[in-house]
C-alpha cells in the first residue's frame, strides 16, 4: 500500500472508514474473511478513489440484475489482514458506531480466532 503522510493520508483513512460504516459488509465465505462495498454504478468514480488510495482490494462489475447496476469492492487475503484489518482496528469502535464495530469484531472472531487480529 502506497504510505502517504500527514493530514491528507488521515483524510483518506477516515474517509475509507466512513464508507465502510454506512455501506460496507464485515464477513466472509465460510474459508475466508473479507470485507466488500457494494454500490451503484453512480458511485464509480468512489471506486476508482479506493483504488488508487488503497490499492491492494479488487473491483469488480459492472454487474446487472434484477434491476440494479453496481460495483463491488473487495479486500481479501493479506491485504486485509495486513493492511485493511490494523485501520480498522484504530479508527472503527463502538463510539463511532457499534453496529459496524460490532460486525467487525465478529468477522475477526471467526477468521482470526488465534490471531493478534481477532484481540482488536
Amino acid at each position: 500500500m502506497t504510505v502517504k503522510q500527514g493530514a491528507s493520508r488521515e483524510f483518506d483513512i477516515g474517509f475509507l472508514v466512513g464508507v465502510l460504516v454506512g455501506e460496507g459488509h464485515f464477513g466472509g465465505d465460510g474459508r475466508q474473511p473479507h470485507v466488500t462495498l457494494r454500490m451503484h454504478t453512480d458511485h464509480k468514480a468512489l471506486f476508482d478513489w479506493i483504488m488508487e488510495h488503497f490499492p491492494g482490494g479488487k473491483l469488480y462489475g459492472p454487474y446487472r440484475h434484477g434491476g440494479r447496476q453496481y460495483y463491488q469492492w473487495m479486500a481479501r487475503g493479506s491485504f486485509l489482514r495486513e493492511h485493511l484489518v490494523p485501520l480498522l482496528d484504530r479508527y472503527l469502535d463502538e463510539k463511532l458506531d457499534a453496529k459496524a464495530a460490532h460486525r467487525f469484531q465478529a468477522m475477526k472472531a471467526r477468521y482470526f480466532p488465534d490471531s493478534d487480529a481477532a484481540a482488536g
